[in-house]
């Protein structure tokens, strides 16, 4: 591998913001594994046929992140197919994953709480942990340039959403990880940072319009509205290639001094 060639995984990457990610990487110049569950191979595999056709190199890992042994093979596919690992960028969420889930604190089971962290928590250690001991074990041999791991965090991860409790504690959890896993990689010569998306129109925000709707009695599309024209001071949803752009920001050297941070790309909800 050359010294200027660059690889990222991107998990989630079917579709929305991870598929937004992993086509702005490759514009960048990176070879990308596409990951997705099993539901959403076609998804990932049209992506890498995206990516190959600017002229990168791309492959697809079908894996589960919230399963440590998936992620590991994930890992190892795309070390054998694109090489060294440079940059990891979990882009899974569970609203996004297996569907919204909208419901008042007191109706949530322990099922809801398990399969929230599950995902968004474990899932995020399982690639924070598993892609620092790639990077470890390959810059141990060849003094590599920095290396990046990225997480999908949230606006909820500074304020949260009423009806998204689960979703909002999982999202405070990723930023915990990344400021502890910047303080631990620091060494390594990596650095870690989470990327915070507010309302982004996806298929996920339809549908906790959908179900904010029925609990509040609104028609489809009235909530993203009403919280558009009140919430968002630049006054529209953000589009998927708004968060690429501060993902590419963060996984490229302009970014080399900045770690432990979770930058928010909300269109001015929240400020920090």
């Amino acid at each position: 591998m050359s010294s200027d060639q660059r690889t990222a995984i991107v998990t989630g990457s079917a579709r929305g913001i991870g598929k937004a990610i992993a086509l702005r990487l490759a514009q960048d110049g990176y070879d990308v594994c596409i990951n997705d569950i099993p539901a959403n191979e076609p998804g990932a595999q049209e992506v890498a046929k995206q990516i190959q056709d600017i002229g990168r190199k791309a492959c697809v890992a079908i894996a589960d992140v919230s399963v440590y042994s998936e992620v590991e093979g994930m890992i190892q596919k795309s070390v054998k197919e694109l090489g060294q690992l440079n940059t990891m960028s979990d882009s899974v969420a569970c609203l996004d994953y297996n569907g919204a889930q909208v419901k008042a604190l007191l109706d949530l089971t322990e099922a809801d709480f398990e399969r929230m962290f599950r995902i968004n928590v474990f899932g995020v250690q399982n690639c924070y942990q598993a892609a620092a001991k790639q990077i470890i074990s390959q810059n141990n041999a060849t003094k590599a340039k920095p290396c990046k791991m990225l997480a999908a965090a949230s606006i909820v991860a500074f304020k949260p959403f009423a009806l998204l409790s689960h979703y909002s504690a999982s999202k405070w959890a990723v930023r915990g990880l990344t400021q502890a896993y910047a303080m631990e990689m620091a060494e390594h010569n990596i650095t870690v940072n989470a990327y915070a998306p507010g309302i982004v129109g996806t298929a996920m925000w339809d549908l906790i319009d959908e179900e904010l709707g029925k609990k509040k009695g609104a028609e489809k599309g009235e909530t993203i509205a009403k919280y558009s024209g009140e919430l968002i001071a630049l006054g529209r949803v953000s589009v998927p290639e708004d968060v690429a752009k501060l993902v590419s920001f963060l996984a490229s050297g302009d970014s080399d001094y900045i770690t432990g941070q979770t930058q928010v790309v909300d269109g001015g909800i929240i400020m920090t």
